[in-house]
Formats: C-alpha cells, structure tokens, sequence
C-alpha cells in the first residue's frame, strides 16, 4: 500500500508532485472584520496567518483608509509655519503702529502749520481752491488710492517694510497725506525713523480732516520750483492763468513736478516736463479720466504754447 507523506518528502512512498489539500481557514463571524478594523477572536489565528503571509522577495505598501503620504504632511506643516509668521508679524506690526500713535503729535494743528509755511513763502492761505482736473492729475501720478485708503497705502508699507528688511533700499508709495506729513511734520526729511512718524501722522490726518481739505493744505504749501510755493503761485508763474483755468496738459504738467521741482521745471529744463507731462497723462488714461483721444489732442500742444504766459497772472 502507497503511503503518502508530506508534499515534497524524499522518503519511501512520498510523492513531491501531489499537494496536500489546502487547510480549511476559519470562518469569520459577519461584523467583525471592516475595512481598517478587526478584533480577532479564539481560534482565528489561521485566519491573521493567512492573509498577513507576505511571499518572498515582493514588496507591497500598506494601505490604511485616509493615511497622508510624507509631501502632503510636510506641506501641511510648511502652511501652519506661514499662517504663524504672519500672524506674529501682523501682531508686532499693529504694536508697532500703536506705539507711534502715542509717541506721535496730534495733527489737529495740521491747518494752522499750512498757514504758518504759507506766510513765511509770502503766499495767501487758504489759496483758490483746487480745480477738479489739477486734483485728477495729482491723484493719478502720486496716489491713485487717495479717495479710499485711509491715509496710508498698506501696499506700499509693506513694499517699503521689506525694502528695509532685505537691504534693498526704499521704494517710494507714500500717499498724499504721507507727503503732507513730510512737509508739516518731519520738515521734508526721509529717514527710516522720519518715514515711520510720518505713516502714523498720515493716519491722525485722514482722521482729522477730510481729503477736499487734505488736498488744499498740500497744494497750498508744495514746492514747484523756480521759487513757486502753492498751487496758484505756480499756475500763475509757469502758465500766466489762475489753477481753474489751466488745461489738462498744464495740470499734467504741473503735478507732474511735485517729485523733482527743480529737475522738471518747465522754463529750464523743458524736456524733462515734457517727460513728466506725458507721464501724467499716460497715468490719468489709466485710471480713467481722459480717452486715448483727449490724451492724443492734450500733447499734441506744443509746449511753447503752453508756457507763453509765463510770468504772471494779470491783476
């Protein structure tokens, strides 16, 4: 009689070509087996050996339902590192701010400083009011933000802020009520302890006046060259018309200046206000107040024409 042994056996009536029936596994009772949860029982162990057996020589990755693969985790804790370093940031920044609040003045002697610097530069205060084009092409080259920020461009603190942090050096954007600040406060300096007076400042003047009044102070006092202090002085000098009758391109002209009063000075160096000129223009076809027409017809006049009252407004 055969007798047969184990599969693969090399001894007498083994047979290695005929497997043994497989081993009945145990059943599993319904419910206790789910996707990522199983509580083995008595007598499961053939089952937990048969199916965590992993063959020779392959590698299979584990799945477990919602695990999170190292790069997804690592960019999360990337986002959490951000979300922290602005939140200190914004927090030390609105201390900061706070802080030159109190150590600041009150601006509520901005008008009575404007009428001081007015008389010393021999020039009527409060002067004619300002005309609605000089005040579009000022806005538009100096503060295209004037009629909603609140007297502060936050954008141009932080290009400023981290022009500082990163050696780069200062890149300008401070609005009209920055400006204003300069010229009442910080007597025209700009060091970075000057500059961070004058943010706190600019914010207590949009508080205390409104912009009609922040744009009369500001172009009763600027500086526009060749000894012209006030919008009017420099109607008067440059055109020979009062501010409300100047036109688009001798407003251009005008606001154009406020940077480089001396440099743009349209009867000494004319073509450096051309420059300007075009710029404000190009910049009020930006925001909207002229068509690429009327901008066409604007420096289409010469600039002849445009300075040949030069010399004074008639009585």
């Amino acid at each position: 009689m055969t007798m047969r042994g184990s599969a693969g056996d090399a001894g007498s009536g083994g047979d290695s070509t005929i497997p043994l029936p497989a081993r009945d596994l145990p059943v599993v009772a319904p419910g206790r087996y789910s996707p990522g949860r199983y509580a083995p029982g008595p007598g499961d162990s053939g089952y937990i050996a048969a199916t965590a057996t992993v063959p020779t020589g392959r590698r299979y990755a584990s799945y477990e339902p919602g695990a999170r693969g190292p790069r997804r985790r690592r960019g999360h804790r990337m986002l959490r590192g951000l979300v922290i370093v602005v939140v200190v940031l914004v927090l030390l920044g609105g201390v900061a701010f706070g802080a030159l609040m109190g150590l600041t003045p009150s601006a509520g002697d901005a008008a009575g400083l404007a009428a001081a610097q007015a008389r010393a530069h021999h020039v009527a205060y409060p002067g004619p009011p300002v005309p609605a084009r000089f005040a579009a092409a000022l806005t538009a080259t100096e503060d295209k933000r004037f009629y909603s920020e609140p007297g502060i461009d936050l954008y141009a603190v932080a290009r400023v802020a981290y022009g500082y942090v990163t050696g780069h050096g200062v890149e300008g954007g401070a609005t009209l009520y920055q400006q204003l600040a300069k010229l009442l406060y910080t007597q025209g300096r700009s060091t970075p302890t000057d500059e961070a007076e004058q943010v706190a400042l600019a914010f207590k003047l949009y508080l205390a006046y409104t912009r009609p009044q922040i744009l009369q102070m500001y172009t009763d006092v600027v500086y526009f060259g060749n000894g012209f202090y006030g919008l009017n002085a420099a109607s008067c000098g440059y055109f020979g018309v009062r501010p409300s009758d100047m036109s688009w391109p001798q407003a251009a002209m005008l606001a154009g200046m406020v940077q480089g009063p001396s440099l743009d000075d349209p009867l000494t160096h004319p073509g450096n206000a051309r420059t300007r000129e075009e710029h404000v223009i190009g910049r009020l076809v930006a925001t909207g107040k002229l068509t690429q027409a009327q901008a066409g017809a604007a420096l289409a006049i010469p600039l002849s024409r445009l300075i040949a009252g030069a010399g004074g407004c008639a009585a």
